[in-house]
């Protein structure tokens, strides 16, 4: 290797040969008035601490075999107030990225963002798009959150946007070829438009290691989106809490006070939100073993989250 070579590629190796987790650094909580938050705060600091032990036990040998630009690629960054916060869909993403927009100065209110400004306006910058020093200064200094759900409310969530309404990407990508593998005697209309895929036809899809699509982020396991055992997220917030969360969060980094995370459901609003009792009407579809099997795809989402098995 020449020495620029070794030189630029240094940063990286090191961060490769960290032994993990970080160290859990305190929520600074100067910023948070008043003590309605009490509870709040005692929940997210008994999920810092569960997910930091799950990391210390699961993960203590095990090094880096991931590109770093990688581990951040699905992080947003709001420079004005330091925050990073990691996308996983189906978890408030959207209002998520829309309250970020006011953060930056880039909207006034997040009512009246759309939903086309917010996933393909390209105003946020993600963390991947800054320069090795970029992405370390902001991961050491910034205040970090994810906000999760329940895994399978969140794939059943995830199986009802995309695949029970029209859908110009999903259908044709994913659709025609899920029905063109799973199922049997497929009639001509929908293998040309890949429309009325089944939950069932999902789920073969999702846990064929041969798929014939690949994975999509609205379904890949947050794990894998967000690297919680390699980064250290200072924050830890749930769907099922999300506005209690949601707002303690910004009073945390200093949000103006008349910013308030948004209540309104994205998309399909006239639907009945993904609950436990819909996920049950979804699963009476799978065999028992399939019902194993979603479970244990979702296993490592479950036991990092102390989320209960379904």
């Amino acid at each position: 290797l020449s020495n620029q070579q070794k030189i630029s590629e240094s940063p990286l190796s090191q961060f490769r040969e960290m032994y993990l987790p970080p160290a859990l650094r305190p929520l600074n909580k100067t910023l948070v008035k008043g003590d309605e938050w009490k509870d709040v705060s005692s929940a997210q600091e008994k999920r810092r601490s569960f997910l930091y032990d799950f990391c210390k036990k699961y993960n203590s040998r095990k090094k880096l075999r991931t590109h770093l630009v990688h581990v951040v690629s699905r992080i947003y960054v709001e420079d004005r107030h330091k925050v990073l916060y990691c996308e996983v869909p189906k978890a408030g993403c959207s209002n998520w990225k829309r309250v970020l927009m006011v953060l930056n100065g880039l909207a006034t209110s997040a009512h009246n963002i759309s939903h086309d400004d917010v996933h393909y306006g390209k105003h946020l910058r993600k963390l991947d798009s800054y320069d090795l020093k970029g992405i370390y200064t902001r991961l050491n200094t910034y205040t970090k959150t994810i906000f999760v759900r329940d895994p399978l409310e969140r794939l059943v969530s995830a199986f009802r946007d995309k695949f029970e309404h029209p859908n110009s990407y999903y259908h044709p990508v994913f659709g025609k070829a899920i029905i063109k593998k799973y199922r049997h005697n497929a009639n001509e209309e929908a293998l040309k438009t890949g429309s009325g895929v089944k939950f069932k036809e999902f789920i073969q899809y999702l846990l064929d290691s041969h798929r014939p699509v690949g994975m999509d982020i609205h379904w890949e396991q947050v794990s894998k989106l967000c690297y919680p055992c390699l980064i250290n997220y200072d924050f830890i917030g749930k769907f099922e809490t999300l506005e209690e969360d949601a707002n303690y969060f910004l009073q945390l980094v200093g949000a103006p006070v008349e910013l308030k995370f948004p209540k309104f459901k994205d998309r399909h609003s006239s639907d009945e939100r993904t609950s436990a009792e819909v996920v049950r009407q979804y699963l009476k579809e799978l065999s028992k073993e399939e019902r194993q099997l979603t479970y244990d795809f979702y296993y490592l989402d479950y036991l990092m989250f102390n989320y209960t098995s379904p």
